[in-house]
């Protein structure tokens, strides 16, 4: 259930009114939700950009469009307004929109994915790279496949070791080894190319 207070409703109207006759209310959306990268997207709507299958959220002369598959990232989310001299500040909280912790029940595929996509990925992404589970064997062992700038990179096998390798085996429980499956031969655009 989505909660929008009375201010934010009334902020609605408002804009409504002054996009003109061809709004017909406000469309909310999650990118990448579910993700560490999740982000709310709230914007205008017409009715041509309607598919029928939104969620509709009716308030006295505005109405809420939540995109069908976005529902789940929005659950217990609240929309506000806060007014101040300088124009105010539309704030929407959803605490699903980045996913959940899973938790001790989780499988350790779950688990090894949440730390990839929260801890591990960031970190890669700032030199072009990122981390892609292939598989956890019955033994323990976390396979993975590295991509962009990691992909061929010189330093992967440091990176591997230091970083990924012991972020894993702290965080995840189980974790017996991570071993990488890429072929660095083939990569393009390594961050540090191979001696």
């Amino acid at each position: 259930m989505i909660e929008v207070s009375i201010r934010a409703q009334s902020y609605f109207r408002q804009l409504l009114v002054e996009q003109g006759e061809e709004a017909v209310g406000v469309l909310l959306r999650a990118i990448d939700g579910g993700t560490p990268a999740g982000e709310v997207k709230l914007e205008f709507c017409e009715a041509a950009d309607l598919k029928g299958d939104e969620h509709r959220i009716d308030y006295p002369g505005a109405c809420i469009y939540v995109d069908r598959s976005s529902l789940p990232h929005f659950d217990g989310a609240h929309i506000d307004y806060e007014p101040s001299a300088t124009g105010g500040q539309l704030n929407i909280r959803a605490p699903r929109i980045k996913g959940e912790v899973p938790t001790g029940d989780a499988g350790l595929v779950d688990r090894v994915r949440h730390v990839l996509d929260s801890m591990v990925n960031p970190q890669l992404a700032m030199h072009g790279g990122k981390a892609k589970l292939e598989q956890v064997t019955e033994e323990g062992v976390v396979l993975l496949r590295f991509g962009g700038g990691c992909h061929g990179c010189g330093m992967v096998e440091m990176t591997m070791r230091n970083g990924v390798e012991k972020t894993l085996m702290a965080k995840v429980p189980g974790i017996t080894g991570v071993r990488d499956v890429t072929d660095h031969s083939s990569g393009t655009k390594p961050y540090y190319a191979p001696r």
